[in-house]
């Protein structure tokens, strides 16, 4: 079957072994391309995140900056799709992290499946987060202690990510997982807040 056939979801590794400090590089670049043009992730020894849309790939690091992906770039954990959307829907009002989630999850006829989503907009504010480059395995709860925090504020960009069901704690991140990037792609990290203006 081909990759490029619609509704399949590829990921690498599991959440669980992420969790538990398994972040040596399993493949680079250019195998995980072939299995998807959107995505999140991240990379060896937990250096960035990643965010993909439109077939473009780009690395999140912890000084603020996001760069294309090079060939021999590698990452231990990533989901990755075809993006083909199915749904769209225009949001013109102020809503808060909480609300705008409410109006994602009016969108899914089940939360029992997974769902790609692709939010292009401004922002108010967004908080983000990057994981920074560990040397030696170490849980994720010891890496995030230390991982950088940006708040953006009234900044255009994009968001992208993932709806897992509850089932696949551990497999995945149940729930929703959504990394940003800013229009001029130089920014982002892991969405942990924000507020959308529209």
């Amino acid at each position: 079957a081909s990759t490029k056939d619609k509704g399949r979801l590829f990921q690498l590794s599991t959440m669980s072994s992420l969790l538990d400090g398994v972040f040596e590089g399993a493949m680079n670049y250019d195998e995980i391309k072939e299995f998807g043009d959107f995505g999140i992730g991240t990379f060896e020894h937990l250096d960035g995140e990643m965010i993909a849309f439109n077939g473009q790939f780009y690395r999140l690091r912890g000084d603020g900056t996001a760069t294309p992906l090079k060939s021999e770039d590698k990452t231990p954990f990533c989901s990755l799709t075809y993006f083909q959307p199915t749904v769209e829907k225009k949001i013109d009002h102020t809503l808060d992290k909480t609300a705008f989630e409410d109006e994602l999850k009016k969108l899914m006829k089940s939360e029992n499946l997974f769902y790609a989503f692709r939010i292009d907009g401004v922002f108010k504010e967004v908080s983000t987060r990057t994981v920074a480059y560990q040397e030696k395995p170490i849980p994720m709860t010891e890496a995030v202690k230390t991982q950088p925090i940006f708040h953006f504020k009234n900044v255009k960009g994009t968001v992208i990510g993932f709806w897992s069901p509850a089932f696949t704690q551990g497999i995945a991140v149940s729930g929703f997982h959504l990394h940003f990037i800013d229009e001029e792609r130089k920014g982002g990290g892991h969405v942990f807040d924000y507020i959308f203006d529209h």
